[in-house]
């Protein structure tokens, strides 16, 4: 068997395949269908300081290769995750990652903060695809400026790894990448959804609540491969790819592009056991072309 621990800065994973938040719960919900302890990391729900009740429903609606969701972060905020989450889930031998959301980079700080302080969490994951309420509602992530603020914020209240998510919907995700990692980001995670949206013809209405939700799925690939391609070429910070993976030729894809490791979302409704299968699918490969480390195939496409 090939070696397939890899790191995301000082974060040491056993193999380079973890979950994309918000399609795994807190990792507890699978763990009657799948060994937790043989994946890379769990990336839980996503969490804000505040409990949120997320957007009305329908929230989500399948679409032609993927699926549309305007679930709005629903969770019981950050003080009830370290109360009655954290004690379920610390256990695990795997890294337990938490997505952090926020309104303002005050919020985001201070979610950061409170997760800093328990032992059994090595590293979180910051969504900057939020509303910026102090900006008209503009996303974090869609200018420099304001990915850049968030994850200043973020680094002066934690000193763990720190993974930043970026989002699809810009003209130059390369220099948004930049911009993280000159604030301290240890790795940036690419992509979060796509803005999309579908109409229910008969009702002359959006099948969504809000009208627009975030596509995932096998349908938004190309564009999640290529853009881990441009920010692998433009930043030192490890990369993590997501976006449509299905199979362990998905995640080889995306190593080949640049990737260090990856995140599974939305294959994890049609079959929750896809991470073992990818894993083995991916030593599977390194094992038929005689490759004894994955780290050997990271930005291994030929151009």
């Amino acid at each position: 068997m090939a070696n397939l621990q890899v790191n995301l800065g000082r974060l040491a994973l056993n193999n380079p395949v973890m979950t994309a938040s918000g399609t795994f719960g807190y990792g507890i919900e699978f763990a009657d269908l799948i060994d937790l302890n043989r994946l890379g990391g769990i990336i839980v729900k996503g969490t804000t300081l505040h409990p949120r009740e997320g957007n009305d429903y329908p929230r989500m609606a399948e679409t032609a290769s993927g699926m549309l969701n305007c679930v709005g972060l629903q969770n019981k905020g950050v003080d009830y995750f370290c109360k009655q989450i954290y004690p379920q889930i610390e256990g695990y031998d795997t890294n337990m990652i938490v997505n952090v959301s926020g309104n303002t980079p005050e919020d985001y700080a201070e979610c950061a903060a409170r997760i800093a302080d328990l032992p059994g969490i090595p590293a979180i994951e910051l969504n900057i695809s939020c509303p910026n309420v102090k900006n008209g509602g503009m996303a974090f992530g869609v200018t420099c400026e304001g990915a850049a603020a968030v994850v200043k914020a973020v680094r002066r209240a934690y000193d763990k790894t720190l993974i930043v998510k970026l989002s699809p919907n810009v003209t130059d995700i390369a220099a948004i990448a930049q911009a993280v990692e000159a604030e301290g980001a240890d790795s940036v995670s690419l992509i979060n959804t796509l803005m999309g949206m579908s109409i229910d013809i008969e009702r002359k209405r959006s099948r969504l609540s809000i009208g627009t939700g975030g596509l995932s799925g096998p349908a938004v690939k190309p564009v999640a491969l290529r853009m881990v391609w441009q920010v692998a070429k433009a930043v030192k910070i490890p990369v993590v790819g997501l976006g449509g993976i299905m199979n362990a030729t998905d995640a080889i894809e995306f190593m080949m592009a640049g990737a260090t490791a990856i995140e599974i979302g939305t294959a994890n409704f049609i079959d929750p056991t896809v991470t073992i299968k990818v894993i083995e699918g991916m030593n599977e490969w390194l094992d038929r072309h005689g490759i004894k480390d994955i780290k050997d195939i990271i930005g291994a496409i030929n151009q």
